[in-house]
């Protein structure tokens, strides 16, 4: 991937407006000396991922769902495709973490309203160290999101508008279910993340899934054929 000295100027003429919000202060655990940190986001546009390694100012990788061929070849960070299958995406996930900081969004799918998807809870058993960040997006023309056209095309839509933004809240720190001393399930844990990023954003939270979005909108399911 390109260096931020580089990147940065090139995501400033691109015309995106960037806030980030960040706490004041996060403490770190002992966990997070010999893993990343998993950022766990709600899904805008495809360029969530990109936008909080540019924002952070940190190298990030980032898995996704029905991501396209193109996509992941014009993507300048790491995109790991994930398989629908739980023990090897958990295995592969682990094993990212173990190599630095990862960023999620387990809603799974893009969404332009200001609801929340229900999370799937499989972030939740990764790690302690579970960051959540509200992202907000604001068009004036075009939405960067389809759900029955070429996804390839929507961070192109979203960049045509004249002033594109982006709004980062990092939020603080939400333990996962191994250190969770009331012993919360990997649901509970998921329906808090979704809460917290509900409050930031004031946006509705939903038990919708990827799936009910797709057959509402498009009548499919909304998975990419590569």
């Amino acid at each position: 991937s390109l260096p931020y000295s580089i990147s940065t100027p090139l995501l400033t003429f691109s015309g995106i407006k960037l806030k980030v919000f960040e706490p004041v202060q996060r403490s770190d655990n002992a966990q997070s000396k010999t893993k990343g940190s998993l950022y766990v986001c709600n899904h805008r546009t495809l360029l969530d991922p990109l936008i909080l390694s540019f924002g952070l100012v940190k190298p990030l990788a980032a898995v996704t769902y029905s991501l396209s061929r193109m996509s992941e070849i014009l993507s300048p960070i790491r995109t790991v495709r994930l398989t629908r299958n739980r023990d090897k995406d958990r295995e592969m996930m682990d094993k990212l973490l173990n190599q630095g900081d990862l960023v999620v969004c387990p809603e799974g799918t893009t969404c332009r309203e200001p609801y929340l998807l229900r999370l799937s809870p499989l972030f939740t058993e990764l790690t302690d160290d579970i960051v959540p960040v509200g992202v907000d997006t604001e068009v004036s023309m075009f939405h960067g999101t389809t759900a029955s056209g070429l996804k390839f095309l929507d961070p192109i839509f979203f960049l045509m508008n004249p002033t594109p933004s982006y709004t980062l809240q990092v939020l603080d720190k939400i333990c996962g279910v191994s250190s969770n001393d009331d012993k919360s399930s990997r649901f509970d844990v998921a329906n808090q993340v979704q809460s917290e990023l509900g409050k930031a954003l004031g946006f509705e939270c939903t038990m919708l899934t990827r799936k009910d979005k797709y057959m509402i909108l498009a009548g499919n399911e909304g998975v990419v054929s590569v």
